[in-house]
């Protein structure tokens, strides 16, 4: 195959983009503005601690991430998280999320009635949910909206709600329910119950029955960037360009005209962007309908990893981590994990490791706080959750400003008028990544080899 492709953006996107299009025989280059590698991947090796400075981990059952891993020789290094009790913070106090919940979302009955986490007018109107007319409109609308009819607003903001809001630091009553969730839609039409819908298609044959919740999630022995290393060291030497971005692109009658940041011209014939939906905008600034892109919009989040003496944690709970609910007051963290117990490698033995996240809507000035500021916020909260008054051995500090992309309504047919006049005007250029069809790392892996395998075929 004789075709140039040139990838924009070196995150996990692009990465995947640029190894499949390579291992197909294409003459693939990847550019990335920056002087590394991996996007929001970046692993901090301290003291024995192994610090995850964006995500953490994948999900095992998006099957993508672990079939590349063993493409690039890290199968050994895979691990399982250790599973144990999930807590949310409400009512003044630590709460478990209630057995058999699904995304918060309580499945089973006895369980709800249990919980500390409602009232009892809470749990009753959750327990109606089955007898909901089912309302069968195709028109997107808010995740929260849907949620909210079918359980209320009492389980929503102190269950559901603070666990979608790790997922996507986000309001949930402005995400798109079929950008999000469309599998809440489908079981309910399908089922005529969300409740039953979610029981009926994640039902598990008896004979499978465990007492212990299976891991979900698994990591790298040696942090997610010796995954980002991995790609890197198979791609072919030169192809990878750092320091340098892409101002903006141009059609020509012979491919694709790329002037770079530095002032040089790149020639494509085909060009995978995988950047934010803001900064393809500005790209393509002479095209009219990038509007829409320039109004997907992102959230700004930090998180602050902590290193202390095991003896430091007075109130040594049995789980591995919690998420804030919007309604318990002045906390200004919105999670916390414990993350030497859910992770083996994280953390040296005797010693704990937690991380806090911070950052929501309406609150995203906390962002920009100086790093002491920001410590004393979360030991501040920590003192009052868990009795952490001793200060930590040493703190890792992150802030990503607009990275959070927030798939607001109407974020699905946006993508379809921007595809549209893509292969219109631009037939050779693509969006793929986190701000466009799924944000975890396995769908980025998947939008990545997607954009490759689309270009392969064209021949």
């Amino acid at each position: 195959m004789n075709k140039k492709v040139v990838v924009v953006g070196g995150g996990i996107t692009g990465l995947s983009a640029a190894y499949y299009l390579q291992k197909a025989g294409v003459d693939a280059e990847l550019v990335e503005k920056s002087d590394h590698l991996g996007g929001k991947i970046e692993t901090v090796h301290k003291d024995g601690f192994t610090i995850e400075r964006g995500p953490d981990s994948f999900l095992a059952r998006k099957t993508s991430m672990l079939k590349l891993a063993e493409e690039v020789g890290l199968s050994e290094e895979v691990v399982k998280n250790a599973t144990g009790n999930a807590y949310i913070l409400a009512k003044g106090r630590l709460n478990r999320m209630p057995q058999g919940s699904h995304m918060g979302i309580p499945t089973r009955r006895r369980p709800l009635l249990k919980s500390s986490l409602f009232s009892g007018f809470g749990k009753g109107r959750a327990l109606l949910e089955p007898y909901q007319r089912v309302n069968t409109k195709k028109n997107d609308e808010a995740l929260g909206v849907f949620l909210r009819r079918r359980l209320g607003n009492e389980v929503v903001e102190n269950a559901i709600e603070p666990l979608l809001s790790g997922i996507y630091a986000g309001d949930i009553d402005q995400l798109s329910m079929d950008a999000t969730f469309p599998q809440f839609k489908q079981v309910t039409e399908e089922y005529g119950s969300l409740v039953r819908g979610l029981k009926a298609t994640e039902a598990v044959p008896r004979e499978k029955r465990t007492h212990k919740k299976p891991s979900a999630f698994r990591a790298f022995a040696g942090g997610l960037s010796s995954f980002v290393e991995a790609i890197h060291s198979k791609l072919k030497p030169g192809s990878v360009h750092l320091s340098k971005g892409v101002d903006h692109i141009q059609k020509r009658e012979n491919g694709y005209h790329m002037l770079m940041s530095d002032g040089e011209v790149m020639w494509a014939d085909e060009i995978i962007l995988t950047v934010p939906a803001p900064v393809a905008a500005k790209m393509l600034a002479q095209y009219e309908w990038v509007e829409p892109l320039k109004q997907m919009k992102a959230t700004s989040v930090a998180n602050v990893a902590m290193a202390f003496d095991q003896s430091a944690i007075k109130q040594d709970i049995d789980g591995t981590g919690f998420v804030v609910a919007r309604t318990s007051g002045d906390y200004r963290i919105t999670a916390c994990t414990w993350t030497h117990k859910k992770w083996a490698h994280a953390a040296p033995e005797g010693k704990a490791l937690l991380r806090c996240y911070i950052g929501k809507p309406g609150d995203e000035e906390v962002v920009d706080k100086s790093d002491e500021e920001i410590k004393k916020i979360v030991m501040n909260d920590l003192e009052k959750i868990m009795n952490i008054t001793d200060q930590p051995d040493f703190f890792v500090v992150t802030r990503w400003h607009d990275a959070m992309p927030q798939y607001s309504v109407g974020h699905k047919e946006r993508l379809t008028k921007i595809d549209h006049y893509l292969k219109k005007d631009l037939p050779g250029v693509q969006l793929a990544g986190a701000h466009y069809y799924g944000i975890g790392l396995p769908d980025c892996i998947n939008q990545g080899r997607a954009a490759a395998k689309r270009i392969i075929e064209r021949g």
